[in-house]
């Protein structure tokens, strides 16, 4: 009967999904394997239906399987939801905060949003660490924060909460000295034109994004690991890349750098992504944590 169905059937049919085996599955959830095929032998008969196909060296998912997956998750995740929620209400303030925040995000907003919550909580311990790319993701999959500020919509997972907070405006550059600043104001550059000249790219530091760049049209790179490198790179003369426009706008003001008007990066070689103050759905927000997304939303309530 589907009234028999039980969570621990339900985690461990997606543990053995996940990590491919009944013997990986059953250290990922601290049993013993005899455990986890008795578990998954009972889902099956209560269901009517094979969720693995058993005959090769490691079980493979079923048609049915496969479909059944995505419910299975769904379910789980709405309990666990629902268990984060029930301990929120006896939530005590944290003893320690920690958020991760994205490189295109400006750092003084988080500096006067954190500023705001410890008036409200003075005894709380930040921890703040900046990461490109996937890292404010992989952080809160890690539990390593209770929030992140997150830009752009190529990270996404199904556990965490996004809420907006303003647009981040990202522009091609290049140094006043470097021989790409000679085409300011002239044509769109097309890939061609920029054959010849290093760009210099931001690194994911997490497995998130493996295997894809984001915005690279050069066939020659420089890699870096932090936006702060990237940057002076750029205004040392060594390629061009894109930045943040609060990054550089007086860079671009008083002359140092110029923008490259590069037509595969967006109108002028400008593209706008959407920043957001993240949390896990799955765990509890603590009131500090509350307060502080609270004090990021407003302060990007007017946009930027």
């Amino acid at each position: 009967m589907l009234d028999a169905l039980t969570l621990d059937q339900m985690r461990t049919f997606v543990a053995i999904a996940d990590s491919g085996s009944f013997r990986a599955a059953a250290q990922s959830l601290s049993r013993v394997q005899s455990g986890v095929s008795v578990a998954i032998a009972n889902l099956e008969a209560q269901l009517g239906v094979e969720l693995f196909d058993r005959s090769g060296h490691r079980p493979v998912l079923t048609r049915q399987g496969q479909m059944l997956l995505g419910s299975a998750r769904d379910i789980l995740l709405r309990v666990d939801v629902l268990r984060a929620k029930a301990r929120g209400f006896a939530a005590g303030v944290e003893t320690e905060l920690g958020i991760a925040v994205d490189t295109l995000y400006p750092l003084q907003k988080v500096g006067t949003a954190i500023s705001q919550m410890r008036d409200s909580f003075p005894s709380v311990s930040v921890r703040v660490q900046v990461e490109p790319l996937g890292g404010p993701l992989e952080a809160l999959r890690q539990k390593s924060c209770a929030l992140a500020v997150m830009v752009g919509e190529d990270f996404r997972d199904p556990r965490i909460k996004f809420d907006a907070l303003t647009s981040i405006i990202q522009v091609a550059v290049v140094a006043a000295e470097h021989p790409l600043a000679k085409d300011k104001g002239a044509r769109a550059l097309e890939a061609l034109d920029l054959a010849d000249h290093l760009q210099i790219v931001l690194t994911d530091p997490s497995q998130i994004s493996a295997g894809r760049d984001f915005g690279v049209l050069s066939p020659q790179t420089c890699r870096v690991n932090t936006q702060d490198a990237k940057y002076n790179l750029i205004l040392g003369g060594l390629g061009w890349g894109r930045l943040p426009l609060w990054l550089v706008e007086r860079d671009l003001e008083q002359g140092r750098l110029v923008r490259l008007n590069v037509s595969a990066l967006g109108r002028n070689g400008e593209v706008a992504a959407q920043a957001y103050v993240a949390h896990r759905l799955d765990e509890t927000m603590g009131p500090a944590a509350r307060h502080l997304a609270d004090a990021l939303i407003s302060l990007n309530s007017g946009g930027t």
